[in-house]
């Protein structure tokens, strides 16, 4: 597909999802979560563009969790380029990961979560964000829906990752790349010539999430090639009963 007809579509996703969802309106402050990966890479450069059209105040956080050494110093610093280069502030919170899973009897991905989450909510309050926007994808949908199959849950549940949701009063928890694939954010990545880093810890299936991810859901792609839409319609489906 060429350059223009790709950006083209994928730009029409987005607004289309931003609108139909009610993300983003003038003048908003919103707060990025950057980890300095692909997908909160194309999240920064996408609120960035939006920004001047919408006359926005986008601010990027990033979260350092205290593992993975240099190669997470080597994040933070990379996140606080990129924010100059897009023109948008830029701050690096540090947070102890492991310390907090002892302390809470939890695995690091889900301490490191709570962290993340934490630093989030308060630097909002702090900025006096209307938004705290994360770069949730299609992919993360999927992979979503059928960890909680795996685990276990009510039908609630499997409305998964939603668009918009409550994360604290007046602050709004946004997912405005959620209708991309991981595949479009490489490409939209490409062709915006935008670098982004890589978290070896991403490839370790000792992780659950990472075995669907490189696993199981490549395998059922081979059967069938949209299984990543469908899990994510029947998510959208179980939200709109629901709602």
């Amino acid at each position: 597909m060429r350059r223009q007809q790709f950006a083209a579509r994928v730009w029409a996703k987005l607004i289309a999802h931003e609108k139909a969802s009610a993300l983003l309106s003038p003048g908003q402050r919103i707060l990025a979560a950057v980890s300095g990966g692909p997908d909160s890479v194309c999240l920064a450069h996408y609120l960035a563009q939006r920004g001047r059209a919408l006359r926005l105040e986008v601010r990027i956080l990033h979260v350092h969790h205290g593992l993975r050494g240099r190669s997470a110093d080597a994040d933070a610093q990379f996140v606080l380029r990129l924010g100059a280069s897009l023109g948008l502030p830029v701050e690096v919170v540090r947070a102890d990961a492991r310390a907090r899973a002892a302390a809470r009897g939890k695995g690091l991905e889900d301490a490191g979560r709570e962290l993340r989450y934490a630093a989030l909510t308060r630097a909002a309050r702090r900025w006096k964000c209307d938004a705290v926007a994360t770069g949730h994808q299609l992919d993360d949908q999927a992979e979503t829906v059928i960890l909680h199959l795996l685990r276990g849950t009510r039908l609630r549940a499997l409305g998964a990752i939603a668009p918009k949701r409550p994360l604290a009063p007046g602050i709004a928890l946004i997912r405005p790349l959620l209708p991309l694939s991981r595949k479009e954010i490489e490409l939209y990545l490409e062709r915006h010539g935008l670098e982004h880093r890589v978290d070896r810890s991403n490839q370790s299936l000792e992780f659950t999430r990472n075995w669907l991810r490189h696993r199981i859901l490549p395998l059922l792609a081979q059967r069938q090639p949209r299984v990543r839409e469908h899990l994510a319609g029947i998510a959208a489906q179980v939200r709109r009963e629901y709602d």
